[in-house]
């Protein structure tokens, strides 16, 4: 039976990292039905409580909300910025959460991070390793992919053991769906 699942790229760049490899995560899936989300495509103001109690929702968060509903599983892979979720991710995950507490609503989730750099955007991933279980997420899996232009290139992972060990969590996420 197909899945739905929704792919998220924790960032609003144009050329997200982060997205591409959210998406190439979810490609290697073998029945799904993937829902590739860019962030962009859902606008809402900056979080507050009184743009809340004056204005509601936007119909970016109610569309994304509607989303995050109908979905199976989730395949994220966080941006890092300073240490911490990109101010884009954050504000669409303080929205939905005031919506539905538990944003993940218990589905199954891959969760990824990955940068330029060597750490591949750890501190963002064991952030979100902390918090999400109790905005209820089910995390069946999570790496941190470091060096994303070296081991990126063309489409496809070229480094063997990174490869193998996100074909190993998706592996373990198709089972947990």
């Amino acid at each position: 039976m197909t899945k739905n699942i929704v792919t998220i790229g924790g960032s609003s760049s144009k050329n997200s990292i982060n997205k591409i490899l959210a998406e190439y995560a979810g490609e290697l899936l073998k029945n799904a039905k993937l829902t590739k989300l860019d962030l962009n495509d859902f606008e809402m103001p900056l979080f507050s409580v009184d743009v809340e109690d004056e204005k509601g929702y936007s119909k970016g968060v109610l569309s994304l909300n509607e989303i995050f509903e109908n979905t199976d599983g989730f395949i994220i892979s966080l941006a890092e910025h300073n240490g911490a979720y990109s101010t884009a991710f954050k504000n669409a995950f303080d929205w939905l959460s005031r919506i539905e507490g538990k944003v993940w609503r218990n589905k199954p989730m891959l969760l990824l991070s990955t940068s330029p750099g060597i750490r591949g955007g750890k501190s963002v991933l064991e952030i979100a390793l902390g918090k999400f279980p109790y905005m209820g997420a089910n995390i069946v899996g999570s790496m941190s992919f470091p060096l994303f232009n070296e081991n990126f290139k063309e489409g496809e992972i070229v480094n063997i053991e990174l490869k193998e060990k996100l074909d190993v969590l998706v592996d373990k996420f198709e089972k947990a769906l």
